[in-house]
């Protein structure tokens, strides 16, 4: 399973906005990315989309956000 959250950092601790579907107990592995960070990458990944020929703004995003490319 993937999900994409939405979270604060106070007092040394990541508060989820809205509760999560785990159990107690649930190992899971964490990317964070700041507002800024996805900023920057989808402004990278804008710059550059005229390079990527027949691609629509759904799919430029689309690349900018995905974690695995890790922009």
């Amino acid at each position: 399973m993937t999900i994409t959250i939405e979270a604060i950092f106070e007092n040394g601790v990541l508060r989820p906005a809205q509760p999560l579907p785990l159990k107690e107990h649930d190992n899971v592995l964490v990317t964070l990315h700041t507002p800024s960070a996805i900023d920057d990458a989808v402004g990278r990944v804008w710059a550059t989309a005229g390079l990527i020929p027949g691609s629509d703004p759904e799919q430029i995003d689309r690349i900018a956000l995905d974690p695995i490319e890790d922009l």
